[in-house]
């Protein structure tokens, strides 16, 4: 593998060309798309084998990227912590826990867009009848197990922090040649 030493000044070209990746199957994110689109952010959507969405640099000769760069890491969006109590019923918790288990081979964050997320897992304000201390022993549980974090925001900061999360990712990949 060719390792690179970029400028700052050419970190910052090829980070303009960074773009997102939406997996195939991610739906009800008109949101975010309208946020990337708004900021002519590029957008592809691809089938992803883990997570909603990545990001990748495109091939560039001019800086020595000779074909297109994926970032190994990816971020999983869940709407509600109803959405994440429902992925923990005895039906759906196995293919929850074995997405969690294949998003963990890279870095990963699991977004939940109700920013006051936390406070309804303390006080048990979802539909599910998951005893809140049980429910935020779970998710901790999961998160030390499979080595990611769960962020909760307002819904219309999601794009932004899609965006952001991989921008910052690739900068230090390419700061370190690591792509």
């Amino acid at each position: 593998m060719i390792h690179y030493s970029y400028t700052d000044t050419e970190i910052n070209k090829i980070l303009k060309t960074m773009t997102i990746v939406v997996d195939t199957r991610e739906n009800v994110n008109g949101h975010i798309l309208d946020y990337l689109h708004a900021k002519d952010i590029p957008v592809k959507i691809k089938a992803l084998k883990t997570g909603d969405y990545s990001a990748m640099i495109p091939a560039n000769p001019e800086f020595g990227i000779a074909r297109d760069l994926y970032l190994n890491s990816c971020l999983e969006r869940k709407n509600s912590i109803d959405e994440i109590t429902g992925n923990l019923q005895k039906d759906t918790r196995k293919a929850f826990e074995n997405e969690l288990i294949r998003a963990s081979q890279n870095p990963f964050v699991l977004v939940c867009e109700d920013k006051d997320g936390y406070e309804k897992i303390l006080t048990g304000k979802y539909r599910s009848r998951y005893d809140p201390k049980a429910l935020l022993g779970t998710l901790k549980t999961f998160e030390a197990r499979y080595g990611f974090s769960i962020v909760f925001l307002d819904k219309k900061y999601s794009g932004n922090y899609i965006y952001y999360h991989f921008y910052y990712q690739a900068k230090e990949y390419l700061k370190k040649g690591a792509f």
